[in-house]
């Protein structure tokens, strides 16, 4: 008798095959048969009108610390990810000894909005290296699968010291020695990878407001790193590229890319970065991909179902809250707010202020505005009415639509922003991302950004509007994209495919169903803190390891997840 066994539902392997109907039976936490099986499991799931699919994997997040708080992994565990890496852009809670907490912690929570009290009230900071934060991750009880990189800001603040924040101050033969030890040492307890930032985006909190760690390194710096690396034949290296690679000057971009592809042909190493598709220079990157596969490299970039947005609420954040008469109003009860929202005179102060004001432009931060660029969130999966087109049929101030609509809504009306930089002008121009073939949609923040950015559900997403509403993905190229795609690209052997031996890593959806559902704003962080919350419709069950851990996206209570450390035959 096997452990489960699926029935009735339609097998999309993963491999980009045609669909086929039959059944999956699984035994511990491998898939033991495919086909038409007559011998009964111990349980069943009845998957008709469903199909069947490996678990998604994403491979661009910063659930680093959540990982301490928070056992079913949301809000990845309701969009169908079963595996995720994390790590990402040089920001990792290790290397760094309990002293040095607040300097590496530094580094992540003004650019990655990941709060500070949350982390001081689940994290009990038990180790010195990467290998004993990653023997700290093993301990905890998990609902996903996590893999981890060591990130260049920790890893150089460990080392350095508060001489790792200083513009000028260049590695020493002796400090870039003890990187290099610690990097291959984690990298030989299982560290999938290192990464790193040269992004100005990327600061230190206020008033500090210095780059972090890594975006004072030079090149050489990184490449020896990487090369390191290289010699054990492991582990992938990610970069939040520099301003140069976005420039206007194609001469700029071109000499940026070039040194980004002689490292990978130097090195070794798999090099993965974010290539949004609105991004200026999103052409030059896709070819670099290419140019550096002839030269004997391997590349590949990170796309996105919609471009990077923020998610904006009167219950959330604003980018007006930190102006003085904003923060007056912003203050008050909600019944208060609602007053003053109403109030001619206060409208005509706050509407002015906007007007007026200096916005922030850094890290997890709203940005300046862009009504034209704001959308109303109606729908979670097709494109929305802008602030700017609801406030012209209503004759008023773009900000004033906001206060009507969230006093309308008892403040709950959500507004969504994109990034200007990275969001695609056309169809067209998304698609040559999301179809390049040295491409992986995977880039979600997830775990960062709490209270801003909402992109766990790129997933479901890709499912509900690319493949379904628009009709530019097959089923199959769809769950490949999620799938076994990523896994080939960061050496999960055993994961992103229906077949027999595999691990039970899996998903039953509905394909006319599937989609995210418009997010939540709640307080059940540590301490109470604030962050969006988004689930989904249409997945039936995601099993993972071979016991079922979600069913209509309840949790069932396992916690069969793992931490997945790289080996020299794969990520196991």
């Amino acid at each position: 008798m096997y452990d489960l066994v699926i029935r009735n539902g339609t097998i999309v392997d993963g491999t980009g095959m045609p669909k086929y109907r039959g059944d999956v039976a699984i035994q511990g936490n491998r898939i033991a048969a495919i086909g038409r099986i007559p011998e009964k499991g111990k349980e069943e799931i009845d998957a008709t009108g469903h199909v069947v699919t490996p678990g998604f994997i994403d491979g661009h997040t910063h659930m680093d610390a959540q990982v301490f708080w928070d056992p079913i992994g949301s809000c990845s565990c309701w969009h169908g990810v079963t595996t995720v890496v994390m790590g990402n852009c040089g920001f990792t809670l290790a290397p760094g000894k309990p002293t040095q907490r607040d300097m590496v912690l530094s580094n992540l929570i003004r650019a990655e909005d990941i709060s500070p009290d949350a982390i001081g009230a689940a994290v009990d900071w038990k180790w010195t290296t990467f290998r004993e934060y990653m023997n700290e991750v093993d301990k905890q009880p998990k609902s996903i699968n996590y893999a981890a990189n060591i990130g260049h800001s920790a890893l150089r603040t460990y080392v350095m010291g508060e001489r790792a924040f200083e513009a000028n101050a260049k590695a020493t033969h002796d400090d870039l020695a003890a990187m290099q030890n610690e990097l291959l040492d984690a990298v030989n307890a299982g560290a999938i990878g290192f990464t790193t930032s040269r992004s100005t985006a990327h600061k230190l909190p206020e008033p500090d407001n210095r780059p972090v760690a890594s975006y004072n390194a030079v090149w050489d710096e990184v490449e020896q790193l990487v090369c390191s690396m290289g010699k054990t034949g492991r582990g992938v290296f990610e970069i939040a590229r520099e301003r140069d690679s976005r420039s206007s000057d194609p001469a700029v971009r071109k000499a940026v890319n070039d040194k980004l592809s002689d490292l990978a042909v130097k090195s070794g190493v798999p090099i993965t970065f974010g290539l949004p598709a609105g991004t200026v220079g999103a052409a030059d990157m896709l070819k670099m991909l290419d140019t550096t596969a002839e030269r004997g490299g391997r590349m590949f970039g990170q796309t996105h179902t919609r471009g990077v947005s923020h998610v904006l609420s009167f219950k959330g954040r604003l980018q007006f809250d930190d102006f003085p008469e904003w923060q007056q109003v912003r203050s008050l009860p909600y019944d208060q707010q609602r007053k003053a929202f109403t109030d001619p005179a206060t409208r005509k102060r706050l509407v002015e202020a906007t007007q007026h004001g200096g916005y922030r432009t850094g890290g997890g931060e709203p940005r300046r505005p862009q009504y034209d660029n704001m959308h109303v969130v109606q729908s979670a999966v097709s494109k929305n009415p802008t602030v700017a087109q609801l406030a012209a049929q209503r004759g008023v101030e773009p900000v004033e639509l906001m206060m009507d609509l969230a006093v309308k809504s008892d403040f709950n009306q959500l507004f969504q922003q994109f990034d200007v930089a990275t969001v695609p002008k056309t169809e067209e121009e998304a698609l040559a991302t999301l179809k390049h073939p040295r491409t992986v949609m995977t880039f979600s923040d997830s775990g960062a950004h709490v209270s801003l950015i909402m992109d766990s559900s790129i997933h479901t997403h890709l499912l509900a509007y690319w493949m379904r509403e628009r009709g530019k993905f097959t089923l199959e190229e769809a769950v490949k994209m999620i799938t076994f795609t990523p896994a080939m690209f960061w050496g999960f052997t055993d994961r992103g495919i229906i077949r027999q031996g595999a691990i039970a890593d899996i998903n039953v959806f509905n394909p006319d169903t599937i989609a995210p559902q418009i997010p939540t704003i709640e307080n059940d962080l540590p301490t109470g803190a604030r962050r969006l919350k988004q689930k989904s419709a249409g997945i039936l069950a995601t099993i993972l390891g071979g016991k079922v851990s979600f069913r209509n996206g309840e949790h069932t209570g396992s916690l069969t997840g793992k931490l997945l450390r790289s080996t020299a035959a794969g990520v196991v």
